[in-house]
C-alpha cells in the first residue's frame, strides 16, 4: 500500500503505558497508530478528537497481533473493517494483515477497557 492513511497516532506516553501492559510476543514492535482510511491524500482533512478504549485483544498463535479499539464508541470502521493498533509482527509479516486476522478469526474482549488518548494524524504509508 503506498499514499496516505488518516487516523490517530498513539503518543508515546500512551504507547510505553499500553506497552507495559501489553509486551509484544514477536519481533517486530509495531503500536503506533489507528487507521480510519487508507488511501487518503494529503488534503483528505484529519480526523476529529474522539474517545478511545482497548477493548480487545487478538493474536494469531505464530506472528501477529493487535489491539481491538472502540473509537467514538465503536469498533467498526466506515470501510467495513475494525479499528486496532497492530502491535508486534514477526518475520515476513506486514501491518494490514491484522486486518484479516481480526475479519477471519475475531477477538477476545478485555475484562476492562482500557481508555486510550490519540492525536488524530495524517501520515505516508
Amino acid at each position: 500500500m503506498t499514499g496516505y492513511v488518516t487516523g490517530w497516532k498513539l503518543p508515546k506516553d500512551e504507547r510505553e503505558r499500553l506497552l507495559d501492559r501489553f509486551p509484544p510476543k514477536y519481533e517486530r514492535t509495531i503500536a503506533d497508530h489507528v487507521t480510519l482510511h487508507a488511501g487518503a491524500t494529503e488534503d483528505t482533512p484529519l480526523p476529529r478528537n474522539m474517545d478511545a478504549e482497548v477493548v480487545g485483544h487478538a493474536d494469531d498463535g505464530s506472528s501477529l497481533e493487535c489491539l481491538v479499539v472502540a473509537v467514538g464508541g465503536t469498533t467498526d470502521r466506515p470501510d467495513g473493517s475494525t479499528f486496532h493498533i497492530t502491535w508486534s509482527l514477526g518475520s515476513g509479516r506486514k501491518a494490514e494483515e491484522s486486518n484479516d486476522l481480526l475479519r477471519d478469526k475475531g477477538w477476545k474482549h478485555l475484562d476492562r477497557p482500557i481508555s486510550v488518548d490519540l492525536e488524530p494524524a495524517r501520515f505516508k504509508w
